[in-house]
């Protein structure tokens, strides 16, 4: 075999990603974005929720850029979909959004996706974004997570703890409401004054224990629990 031969037989699998939107110039404008990207790769489009989710079903890709608002069945219906089916379990969705905070934000991060973008966001950040998620973090910068839960704090939302938040220990319940207040893993850490790693640990283990598939549904599920003070 010979040497590029080699280099192209041990490349690591390209990051594949479906593009969700009714508009065609913002699948058009993304698709061109990430083909230009080496590591990442256009597994399919549609224009709606329904298509989506059958596409994803067919094609099972590592993330899934979707619009929120779509006519038709919309993006958290198909987002409800994907994150239900336990064939799908490794499928990352991040949702587009016109506005950052979007009167559907929470409940998509409560539904199970991974982060949302801005459509007009820098395509630096788009890219980012997909590696990020597809890598199995959560697209939901601490500033981020304080307006979100800001926003939907001031709504008398009733308090319906998770059904399994009894499985936690006082330690995890305490750092799920640090996580819910937008704290990053390292504030938690002064805060309680106990290493990053340690905070990791137990934020892992709040995850297994919620069945959260990621830190973005730590928030919700510490919002809707009563642990956001």
């Amino acid at each position: 075999m010979r040497r590029g031969e080699d280099r192209a037989a041990t490349r690591t699998p390209a990051i594949r990603v479906v593009i969700v939107d009714d508009q065609s110039l913002i699948r058009i404008g993304l698709r061109v974005l990430v083909e230009t990207e080496d590591d990442l790769e256009v597994a399919g489009e549609a224009g709606e929720g329904r298509a989506a989710v059958e596409l994803v079903r067919r094609v099972r890709p590592d993330v899934v850029l979707m619009d929120i608002r779509m006519p038709g069945t919309d993006g958290l219906t198909a987002l409800r979909e994907i994150v239900a089916d336990p064939a799908l379990t490794g499928v990352r969705v991040v949702m587009l959004t016109t506005f950052e905070i979007d009167e559907y934000v929470f409940e998509a991060l409560r539904d199970g996706a991974s982060g949302f973008l801005i459509k007009d966001a820098e395509p630096e950040e788009v890219l980012r974004a997909i590696r990020v998620v597809a890598a199995g973090a959560s697209l939901l910068s601490p500033t981020v997570t304080h307006r979100v839960i800001g926003r939907f704090a001031s709504r008398s939302a009733p308090v319906t703890p998770h059904e399994r938040l009894s499985e936690l220990t006082e330690r995890e319940r305490e750092i799920l409401g640090l996580v819910g207040g937008g704290l990053s893993n390292d504030e938690i850490a002064i805060r309680l004054v106990v290493s990053p790693a340690t905070v990791r640990t137990h934020v892992g283990r709040a995850m297994v224990k919620l069945q959260a598939r990621d830190r973005a549904q730590l928030v919700a599920i510490a919002y809707r629990s009563g642990l956001v003070r």
